[in-house]
């Protein structure tokens, strides 16, 4: 099988419904933003090869483009639970946060921050779709990783034993 399909050589391609809509639809950069957070949490995965929550949070991310192309795919009410508790359990671990900090340390704790800031891109792709009252779990869903991409940082931060940089006003 051919990977080119030549049906999207005009600037169309088609939902999981088979509607052919503009690659310039916001739908399109809902679900190219959520492919991008798949792509780099891939790349965080490299960092921290133990950590088997990305490869959860990788086939819930491909659920969610699904669901954002259209397939009757959704977010449960239990993925948006466990993506709670392990931001629970690292928040145990790390100390409580007393100033703004950057978004800097070694390499896995700037591709965390990556991710955290194209999991805040998602969740405005997907709000400014017009059906994305239809996305209710999934909005969560997509705001709650971006806290756990924070604290993910900060607790890979604190295991490393490095300090957090402050910011400075």
């Amino acid at each position: 099988m051919k990977i080119y399909t030549k049906t999207g050589d005009k600037g169309q391609t088609s939902l999981a419904t088979g509607q052919r809509v503009s690659k310039t639809d916001l739908r399109i950069e809902a679900y190219g933003t959520a492919d991008e957070l798949n792509s780099f949490v891939g790349s965080l995965r490299v960092q921290l090869p133990d950590n088997q929550q990305l490869s959860w949070i990788q086939s819930r991310l491909f659920d969610l483009g699904a669901c954002l192309a259209g397939a009757t795919l959704h977010i449960d009410d239990a993925a948006i639970a466990q993506i709670e508790q392990w931001i629970d359990q690292m928040q145990e671990v790390v100390p409580p946060l007393k100033a703004f900090i950057l978004p800097a340390g070694n390499e896995a704790v700037s591709r965390a921050h990556i991710c955290r800031t194209i999991a805040r891109r998602l969740e405005r792709a997907m709000l400014a779709c017009d059906n994305h009252d239809k996305w209710q779990n999934e909005l969560v869903f997509v705001n709650r990783l971006s806290d756990y991409f924070f604290v993910l940082a900060r607790y890979v931060n604190f295991m490393s034993k490095s300090s957090e940089e402050v910011w400075k006003k």
